[in-house]
């Protein structure tokens, strides 16, 4: 949850930063290079709770960076967004997957966004897998496309 009457520089910061002065102005300026290398310089003087559902999704993104994490691990990232606040949701993951070389673990049920971004995919149906491959092997996968589409929808 973010801070609803902190800037989103300050949510950043004060999020994963209770420390002492000293600390404090090194740990600024980490906050300021998460914030420029995803993009939201622009809005880092905004209220958190004023920022777009799509900018405020990626500013916990930044929070979960901050921590500075081997594996960064996403729960629908692009859960209830629009099509602009998804591309700009792949970009930031994206970026980091290739900027930063960290693995990033996804569960979503976009199955574009996870086409578009992901190199390997794991399906789970009703809590067992389904299917495990690459992105093409698990588009043409009939088991896959049964499950999503259903048996009957199925042309030959």
């Amino acid at each position: 949850n973010i801070g609803r009457h902190l800037h989103a520089r300050e949510t950043l910061f004060g999020a994963v930063f209770g420390m002492s002065k000293h600390m404090e102005i090194e740990n600024l300026e980490k906050s300021r290079k998460i914030v420029d290398f995803l993009g939201m310089t622009e809005h880092q003087d905004e209220l958190a709770s004023n920022l777009p559902y799509g900018l405020q999704r990626a500013l916990n993104v930044a929070i979960a960076l901050a921590t500075e994490p081997r594996l960064l691990m996403l729960d629908e990232p692009v859960a209830g967004m629009n099509p602009t606040e998804k591309a700009e949701m792949t970009r930031i993951i994206r970026l980091i997957r290739d900027e930063m070389g960290m693995t990033v673990m996804l569960v979503e049920h976009d199955m574009r966004t996870v086409m578009n971004l992901c190199d390997k995919i794991t399906v789970i149906d009703f809590g067992e897998k389904l299917a495990e491959g690459l992105p093409q092997e698990i588009r043409e996968n009939k088991d896959v496309i049964e499950a999503y589409l259903g048996a009957e929808d199925i042309v030959a």
